[in-house]
């Protein structure tokens, strides 16, 4: 038997044309202050490198980031550097020992910060005799978040390797703006002075970069593109940012109070993105079976489920080694047959029970949503537009077990298939 055996019905779908839509309507955003980095780190956030990468080229996107040597080899197998269209693939999370040939044979474009990545560059380039100033690297700057980059008062030793001899080419000065989405902006103002006053010393001595690469999603979103473009003039240099959630269709939240004051500190260009992004993930199942308990009946491990009366209970072939937060166990609902299904009892590490029990028809078989939407039986109100669905967010199973979009998502786990749809979320 040659053939391949199909899979656990438990599957991610990922709208390449909402990915195609929304890095258009970022770039369109950015325009004409900004270039756009499109980041595809953590298997594109838990999207699928290999499916999301092609589709940023195809859109036009000419740089693409990862966080890691090997990510970036991967996406320069899908993305190949001798095709008209290759793009720019930086490595944000920098080279570790032993990579620096690889990142060469790939075309990649390293960021540095640390002396010994220097070295391992350096090295790597005189093992394959490339020319001096043939391997562009972005230099990080730590501005306040006291991560990753080198400290401003440091620089200069970083520089003095970068000579016109070296086989290394100072292509960009890039920091990270780690409280993009405080309403005062007090603390990017402070970040963004240490950075100017970072590039002054960077061109007193003598060395010049092409790009600034500032500025995630919130940057972008808030109509920091200008702020970011005007400081990159004053030095020679066009500007960069890097929207990751954005670019999956999840606008980040500007502020983390809701309410009045929320809505009133929320840019305009926050609106526009939430009635224009996509999201481009959905992710489900299907249900196993369905059972009838009595009154008294326990669910799942510990028993922290007991029927009070008589239900119709569904297994759906998902769990905690999928990535469904084991926490959600009691507390949260899914999908089928466009109706939330309470989930009831533990979620197991691979299989949680819902209650269907108010739900007509379920059978083994039904889809389950997980993340996403599904058509609703029960129609909107007039006026409230289509189609009429339910829908599960990233923010929905966030706020249900203290965590962030991007954990949500990079979480899904690596047994999960994911498959390309072109159809829109």
């Amino acid at each position: 038997m040659n053939r391949p055996i199909p899979t656990r019905p438990c599957w991610v779908e990922i709208s390449t044309q909402a990915l195609e839509e929304n890095l258009r309507f970022l770039e369109k955003l950015a325009e004409p202050h900004a270039e756009v980095l499109a980041v595809l780190k953590a298997n594109a956030y838990g999207h699928g490198l290999a499916i999301c990468a092609p589709a940023v080229v195809r859109a036009g996107g000419r740089w693409l980031g990862v966080n890691s040597v090997e990510e970036g080899a991967a996406a320069r197998t899908v993305c190949p550097a001798n095709s008209d269209r290759a793009p720019h693939i930086l490595v944000i999370g920098g080279v570790f020992t032993g990579q620096g040939e690889a990142v060469i044979h790939h075309a990649l474009t390293p960021v540095i910060w640390e002396p010994w990545q220097l070295d391992e560059l350096e090295n790597a380039a005189r093992q394959t005799g490339i020319a001096a100033g043939s391997l562009p690297v972005h230099l990080e700057i730590d501005t306040g978040m006291s991560r990753q980059g080198v400290n401003p008062a440091e620089v200069a030793t970083i520089l003095a390797r970068i000579t016109p001899a070296s086989p290394l080419r100072l292509e960009a000065v890039m920091t990270h703006l780690f409280a993009a989405d405080e309403t005062d902006g007090r603390v990017n103002a402070e970040q963004l002075a240490r950075l100017d006053e970072t590039l002054n010393r960077i061109e007193l001595a003598g060395q010049f970069a092409e790009w600034l690469n500032v500025g995630s999603s919130v940057a972008l979103l808030s109509g920091q593109a200008r702020t970011v473009a005007g400081m990159a003039a004053r030095h020679g240099m066009k500007a960069m940012l890097r929207p990751g959630l954005a670019l999956y269709g999840v606008v980040p939240r500007f502020d983390p109070g809701f309410g009045p004051e929320f809505e009133a500190a929320e840019p305009e260009e926050f609106v526009a993105a939430r009635q224009t992004l996509r999201p481009v993930l959905e992710w489900k199942s299907q249900v196993v079976g369905v059972r009838q308990v009595e009154a008294g009946a326990t669910v799942g491990y510990k028993g922290t489920f007991v029927a009070t009366e008589p239900m119709k209970l569904a297994l759906v072939a998902v769990g905690y080694a999928d990535g469904l937060d084991r926490k959600l166990g009691n507390r949260f609902s899914l999908l089928v047959r466009g109706q939330r299904a309470p989930v009831v009892g533990r979620v197991s590490m691979d299989q949680t029970v819902i209650d269907v029990t108010e739900i007509e028809g379920v059978k083994a078989g039904d889809e389950v949503v997980i993340l996403g939407a599904q058509p609703s039986p029960v129609p909107k109100c007039e006026g409230q537009g289509a189609p009429d669905e339910e829908r599960i967010t990233a923010y929905d199973h966030a706020d249900a077990t203290g965590t962030i979009p991007w954990e949500v998502f990079t979480r899904i786990g690596a047994r999960v298939e994911r498959r390309a749809v072109n159809g829109r979320q």
